[in-house]
């Protein structure tokens, strides 16, 4: 199995003018899908090629206290913040001015040694963070460890390690392989031959 990287990231909005106002306009993140009806929307944001953001749209959703990227919490917690890579370096310099001139205050450039960032939040209170990876430094294909007290688990190193997991012993049956149609396929299931499609 090969991963092809990040389909999609899902977060909430309440406001999702503001967050394609933010994303689209602001990032230059083409929004390439949108589905909807009365009292709910999601939308998808174009990262890569490969890689899309996506927002759900719910009544009653509050945007959050900006938290500071990787500061310590305690209690219930499943989100820090996401990092999206950019191709050069002046990227960073170019993205922190416009943050800066919309009103979104961003931090200067960090050097975490393998990678250079900067730090903001969208209008919804979503830590964000843009990475540049630092030219002849390549933890991908040379993976680097500096943990002065790894656990046991992270001592066996980068690869997958075989055999901690039950194997499969009973796969899904080519009979019992259906597809069940879900949101988003009507953007293209309902398009008959010679149709064109629906523009966000």
């Amino acid at each position: 199995m090969k991963y092809t990287g990040v389909n999609h990231l899902a977060m909430a909005t309440g406001d999702m003018d503001a967050t394609i106002r933010f994303w689209r306009d602001l990032l230059g993140m083409r929004m390439i899908a949108g589905l909807g009806e009365p009292g709910f929307r999601h939308y998808f944001f174009e990262i890569a090629p490969n890689d899309m953001i996506a927002f759900f749209e719910w009544p009653g959703v509050e945007a959050v206290s900006p938290k500071v990227h990787g500061s310590p919490v305690k209690g219930p917690f499943i989100f820090d913040h996401v990092s999206f890579g950019v191709e050069k370096s002046e990227d960073l310099w170019a993205l922190k001015d416009k943050l800066d001139a919309a009103g979104f205050p961003c931090t200067g450039l960090r050097d975490h040694g393998f990678i250079h960032s900067i730090y903001a939040h969208d209008p919804n209170g979503i830590p964000i963070e843009f990475s540049w990876q630092v030219e002849g430094i390549d933890v991908h294909k040379n993976p680097m460890m500096a943990d002065t007290v790894p656990s046991a688990v992270a001592k066996e190193g980068a690869e997958p390690v075989a055999g901690r997991w039950p194997e499969v012993t009973k796969p899904t049956l080519e009979k019992d392989k259906q597809i069940v149609k879900a949101a988003g396929s009507e953007l293209y299931h309902c398009l008959k031959s010679g149709d064109e499609q629906k523009q966000p």
